[in-house]
């Protein structure tokens, strides 16, 4: 398996091809490349296919075509949003002329990638969005989501962390599940990923190199997504990576260069303010005779500055592209150096890859080979110091000779650790050393054959693998803090993880003109073999002292998928298309009895624009009426949860576990562990989503205004939800099982528009507007409106839930006391309506008000350009989503800050404004659930297209500035508004980052 992770093979292979780059030249092409209002057009594509040639326009719109023999020769030249153009020219020595083309109204004969298969955006009939390279997110970029950021209606974004490396959180439309995964299904080139975590790398998608990904196109509604059945209830999203050319080889190379600091620290106190608060309360005792005045120190430390610091990191890539006695080919390479804002936090990673596409039997089979590796080392601070810095006495030095490795600890009178106190925030990062590796390698050989005897029908292979390993260690030393009374620790671990996939289908499309008919039908079939690995090692104590011993060497987690689909699409006049798909999935994960899903879609396009009534309007150049209905389904649990708490491999059978040491039995002299099944459901089955959509794509002044409008409605049943069930009828009082409904109803709205066109300047504008709601409406065998279900504790509280799944309401909303102030604003503490008005404040008078989820999401980007200057920005607002404050709500009290566990401690700012004594009973007060509405701007960039900097050569440069997270416009106080659970605690913050960037091609 290591060979698909070396990179040797890609620069060796990238070095022999360059040798091809130089050639002798003879006769030329040159000239320009001009729209239809006679301005250069930048970028363009002109190829002379029968030599393979190809070059690209500079910024004047200028190209040269060299290496020609006399002649003539048919020249195509094409521009994404314009018709491409056709015309034979005849080369004698340096020959020159110019080609115009015409605008193609919205992109509407732009090939977009479908679910097995492609089609023109014109003839779409379900609710899709492409965002090519060229309007991706600029900047310091890792993973391949960060690219399309506040770039798609009704799909948000959130990064889960500002840690190097880390993944995002996706959602589109908001999710459809409670307890399985609401994660979309990721498709790259046609290798559908697992969605298995890889141990000891920060996200599975870190493994990608983004630089490699030409395209992203999100499937939203059934009726685009039904074709992917089981996995598609959450959305779809295709990535294709970069391809060969047609020409000369290109040669580009890329490097971005960036300095990141930390944009806003939590606001605590001050040493000086604990000092004043201590000093005022000079009686205050946490021992007899003993008082806390005694333990304040002389330092004035930050301790948020102590654990973080400003990094900087590279990211550069080389790539070769071009035509090789006829065969495209492209190979890349990249290397990324980023630092973590913690001190220590470290990802590097190397990144191969190798696309070739062959063409056999005058072009009627075409190959496509795909190999992408990646190898990933990684530093992983301790994030525990985060928590810990907020917490820690300000008024404490770092370092102080003693026993715990010279950092300052809070001690008992004996000399040891007090155990009810933090530990030393410098000490976690410091003396505890996370290494983790990682090798990921995916790909795929695709094979189209068109059938000599039949070229419209088309037969397609597919084998793709996606295969990865990580390993990592961590050790802790005998004398750290953070590890006693154990002598810390030796710990290390290693998994792997397989994804298979085979895929056969047949593809026929023809038109039909005496019936004024085109029939495009596709059936095909799919094997998906998934396994992860996980070895279990022996844990040692520092000192080389046994811990623990595994019980089994290793566990392996396996599924498979077996699949039939099949999509039939019927276009009248070029009017009216009617398509239909359906989708049949047996999954290992349930019984027999259950295995099979069966996921059907309709849908139906309108294109008005085609009627008498506009065919020939100048002020309309688009207009289609999208109807759709469709199914889908959901297989797939959370990663790190247990089959207890949703999906697993072969959930549908009792798991056994082993007991503690406590409930052994003997036989002779040796002691047994007895093992305990865990409750389950024979008839788990798939949770299933209806979607009904009407979309509504619109384009004026030949596509210089365009955008969509969509509404949807959502219906999942057979949610799964924990239950309480009669003592007795199974292994526990609880059961997993199929019993919830949710429905999800939306809005989405999408405007492009290029307001200026000029020879020297342009501007153009996109924003987009989402509006979703959830809301479940059951989670019980019986159905009962009051059911309740916890979904997320909060820290501090020993078992406090804040956030409940509830019928009638919100996923997740927030169950609390409604907060009672005095006559000035201040909370009065543990004072709460009696909102049932029986006399007593209890349970009962909880109530559930708002929820981490926005109503409404926002997204607006524009670029201007001036010659070959552009300034660009991007910005993302989420209206209506709220935070808990569990900083304030857990230190933000008089008895935390002087402990009775005999230490002093920290407390948010916010304490400032409550002065409350103890979070006893305080912690479900709706005071700490706060408005997160937010404006961002991830990006402002500024960028110089040098274009051609020698004559005669096709040398280009560009080069880039930009800064991420700009500015963050928020009522919340906290470090950052957007979170992906909703409650605000220890979140790694989200770097300001400043990157250089430079792209030279050749």
């Amino acid at each position: 398996m290591k060979v698909f992770y070396l990179l040797k093979p890609c620069l060796l292979l990238l070095i022999v091809l360059s040798t091809f780059a130089a050639k002798a030249q003879t006769s030329s092409l040159a000239g320009r490349v001009l729209d239809e209002t006679g301005l250069p057009l930048p970028g363009a594509s002109v190829q002379i296919k029968s030599l393979g040639k190809s070059t690209v326009t500079d910024a004047a719109g200028k190209f040269r075509l060299t290496g020609l023999s006399n002649g003539s020769f048919e020249v195509t030249v094409s521009y994404i949003g314009y018709t491409p153009t056709l015309r034979t020219v005849s080369v004698s020595g340096n020959t020159t002329s110019d080609f115009s083309v015409k605008p193609d109204a919205q992109n509407l004969n732009e090939v977009v990638v479908i679910g097995y298969g492609t089609a023109e955006k014109k003839n779409l009939t379900g609710s899709i969005t492409t965002v090519s390279s060229k309007d991706f997110q600029k900047g310091a970029i890792t993973t391949p989501e960060q690219l399309i950021q506040g770039k798609v209606a009704g799909v948000n974004i959130i990064t889960n962390s500002g840690a190097p490396g880390v993944g995002s959180q996706i959602r589109i439309r908001g999710g459809a599940s409670l307890n399985a995964s609401n994660d979309p299904l990721i498709v790259i080139d046609g290798v559908p990923f697992s969605g298995n975590n890889i141990d000891n790398a920060p996200n599975p998608l870190s493994l990608i190199n983004p630089n490699d990904i030409e395209t992203f196109t999100v499937l939203k509604d059934a009726n685009a997504t039904a074709i992917y059945g089981s996995r598609a209830s959450n959305g779809v999203i295709l990535i294709t990576t970069k391809k060969g050319g047609s020409g000369d080889p290109v040669i580009n190379f890329s490097t971005s260069n960036s300095y990141a600091t930390v944009a806003k620290k939590v606001n605590v106190l001050s040493a000086d303010q604990i000092r004043s608060f201590v000093n005022s309360n000079p009686n205050a005792q946490y021992d007899a005779g003993k008082t806390f005045v005694s333990l304040l120190g002389k330092a004035n430390t930050d301790w948020q500055n102590e654990i973080f610091r400003n990094t900087f990191s590279t990211d550069n890539n080389l790539s070769m592209s071009g035509n090789f006695h006829g065969v495209p080919y492209r190979v890349s390479g990249g290397y990324l150096d980023q630092q973590g804002l913690l001190i220590t936090d470290k990802f590097t990673r190397a990144t191969g890859g190798i696309t070739i596409s062959p063409k056999f039997f005058t072009d009627h089979l075409k190959i496509d080979l795909n190999l992408k590796g990646a190898l990933t080392e990684s530093h992983f601070a301790n994030a525990d110091a985060i928590g810990a810095a907020l917490q820690f006495d300000p008024t404490q030095v770092v370092n102080t000779p003693n026993s715990f490795g010279n950092y300052f600890e809070w001690l008992r009178s004996d000399g040891s650790l007090n155990p009810n106190a933090p530990r030393n925030p410098v000490s976690l990062i410091r003396l505890k050393d996370n290494n983790g590796k990682a090798q990921r390698s995916f790909g795929n050989a695709k094979f189209d054959y068109s059938f000599h005897f039949l070229p419209e029908l088309h037969a397609n292979l597919n084998l793709g693998y996606d295969v990865s390993k990580g390993s990592g260690s961590i050790y802790i030393p005998q004398y750290a803090g953070q590890s006693a009374p154990i002598f810390g620790s030796v710990t290390q671990s290693l998994n792997t993880s397989s994804n298979k996939v085979s895929e056969f289908y047949l593809n026929y499309a023809k038109d039909v003109e005496s019936i004024r008919s085109r029939f495009d039908a596709t059936a095909g079939y799919g094997y998906y073999d998934n396994s992860k690995t996980t070895y279990n090692y022996n844990e040692y104590n520092a000192l080389g002292g046994l811990r623990t011993t595994p019980k089994f060497p290793y566990f392996v987690d396996r599924n498979k998928l077996l699949s039939y689909y099949g999509r039939l699409v019927y276009t009248l006049a070029d009017k009216y298309i009617l398509s239909g798909t359906m989708r049949a999935d047996a999954s290992s994960k349930f019984s027999e009895n259950n295995r099979w899903g069966y996921f059907p879609s309709v849908g139906l396009t309108w294109k008005i624009n085609g009627e008498n009534f506009l065919k020939d309007s100048k002020a309309v150049s688009d207009l289609k009426l999208r109807l759709s209905y469709g199914k889908t389904g959901n297989k797939d649990g959370v990663p790190g949860k247990t089959d207890a708490e949703t999906i697993g491999d072969y959930s549908y059978l009792a798991k056994y576990y082993a007991n503690s040491t406590t409930g052994q039995y003997q036989i002779g002299d040796t002691f047994y562990d007895y093992y305990a099944p865990s409750a389950y459901d024979p008839d788990l089955r798939w949770e299933t989503t209806s979607t009904y959509n009407a979309g509504l794509d619109y384009g004026f002044l030949q596509g210089r205004i365009y955008g969509t409008i969509d509404v949807y409605y959502k219906k999942t049943k057979d949610l799964l939800s924990t239950v309480n069930i009669s003592v007795g009828t199974n292994f526990n009082n609880t059961l997993l099982t199929n019993v919830g409904n949710m429905d999800v109803r939306g809005a989405e709205f999408s405007l492009n528009f290029a307001a200026i066109k000029t020879d020297n300047i342009r501007w153009d504008f996109g924003f987009n507007a989402a509006y979703n709601k959830r809301k479940i409406t059951n989670l019980t065998l019986n159905p009962d409106p009051a059911s309740k279900v916890g979904a997320g504790d909060i820290t501090g509280g020993t078992g406090v839930t804040i956030k409940y799944n509830a019928v009638n309401q919100v996923p997740g909303a927030f169950f609390v006391y409604k907060q009672v102030y005095d006559g000035n604003g201040k909370p009065l503490e543990g004072v709460y309506q009696d909102l049932n008005s029986d006399g007593v404040i209890n349970s009962s008078d909880q109530y559930f008000y708002k929820s981490p989820d926005p109503k409404v999401i926002l997204g607006f980007n524009t670029a201007f350009s001036y010659k070959k200057w552009t300034l660009s920005t991007v910005l993302r607002s989420n209206i209506g989503n709220y935070v808990y404050d569990n900083i304030s709500s857990n230190f933000g009290v008089r008895s935390n800050i002087m402990s009775p566990a005999g230490v002093i401690n920290n407390a948010g700012a916010d304490f400032l404004n409550t002065g409350f004594t103890n979070n006893s009973n305080t912690f479900l007060s709706d005071y700490y659930v706060k408005n997160a509405s937010f404006l961002k701007m991830d990006n402002l960039g500024l960028a110089y297209d040098a274009g051609k900097i020698f004559r005669n050569r096709n040398t280009t440069l560009r080069i880039s500035a930009n800064c991420q997270n700009v500015f963050v416009v928020s009522k919340y106080k906290g470090v950052d508004p957007e979170l992906t659970d909703g409650i605000d605690y220890k979140l790694y913050p989200r770097p300001r980052t400043y990157t250089l960037g430079l792209n030279v091609g050749f």
